[in-house]
């Protein structure tokens, strides 16, 4: 059974507690039998079900926390959030979910840390499934065009909590700008084309590269990100336009240092 599944067999009590299961209690509106969470805390992470529900609520629970980073919500946050929703085809009632878990990321008491621990956690540290929910988290900080240093300091800090550099940052940074240069969540008005280096850095290397070493790259890449390898890996099915989108992301990039080396 899916995760949406889950939720409306009315299972939600026994397959997640902890900050994620308190996060979508509070969205859910305590709909769910209080009683059933004692049986979630013994439950063990692993279902794909679980870490697909704990991936739809950590992203729009957490991008309601960056969105309040700088202060303030903006509109093109807003929009943004609503047009990822849009593009997972939501039907009206995950819709109002995610509103509702984007607005418990926006309260004070939010647990953010707790969060970040757990969806660790649910995800057994599968690094490419963490590293999709960081992307949309970059997306969501770029919404109103650029990135503020109060959302650069908690985005730091996000990815610390799940394990990742201050390298893998830069690199999934330059991934998210060149995604914006070809249109991918693009604020509005327009943005410049992305540029040579930027195509490097979304295949991970260094101009100086060989093309044996490029090409190895772009097919490791297109391997990690295939989606059906990442709804394997816990990725919710409705957000496999966001992983074919990537995929895609990172094939005109390849094509692009394809044509400026002349490689066949």
């Amino acid at each position: 059974m899916s995760w949406w599944g889950k939720i409306l067999g009315g299972t939600f009590g026994f397959i997640m507690g902890g900050p994620l299961g308190a996060v979508l209690g509070a969205a859910l509106g305590h709909n769910f039998d209080k009683g059933l969470g004692r049986f979630a805390e013994g439950a063990s992470p692993g279902g794909q079900a679980r870490t697909q529900l704990a991936f739809f609520a950590a992203t729009f629970s957490v991008m309601g926390r960056l969105a309040k980073a700088d202060g303030r919500v903006s509109e093109d946050e807003i929009a943004f959030a609503k047009a990822v929703m849009a593009q997972m085809q939501f039907n009206a009632q995950q819709r109002k979910l995610a509103i509702d878990l984007f607005t418990q990321g926006r309260q004070a008491d939010f647990d953010l840390d707790g969060v970040l621990r757990q969806f660790r956690a649910e995800c057994h540290r599968r690094h490419t499934l963490m590293q999709m929910f960081l992307e949309i988290q970059l997306q969501a900080a770029y919404a109103d065009g650029a990135l503020h240093p109060a959302e650069r300091e908690l985005l730091l800090h996000v990815f610390a909590e799940l394990g990742f550099s201050h390298h893998e940052f830069d690199h999934l940074d330059a991934l998210v700008r060149n995604a914006r240069a070809n249109g991918g969540y693009a604020p509005r008005g327009a943005t410049p084309a992305p540029t040579l280096a930027e195509d490097y850095a979304v295949l991970d290397v260094a101009k100086a590269a060989s093309d044996a070493e490029v090409k190895r790259a772009y097919r490791r890449l297109m391997s990690q990100h295939h989606p059906d390898k990442l709804v394997a890996k816990g990725l919710p099915e409705e957000m496999v336009k966001l992983a074919n989108e990537k995929t895609s992301q990172i094939r005109k990039a390849y094509e692009r240092i394809k044509a400026a080396r002349a490689m066949r």
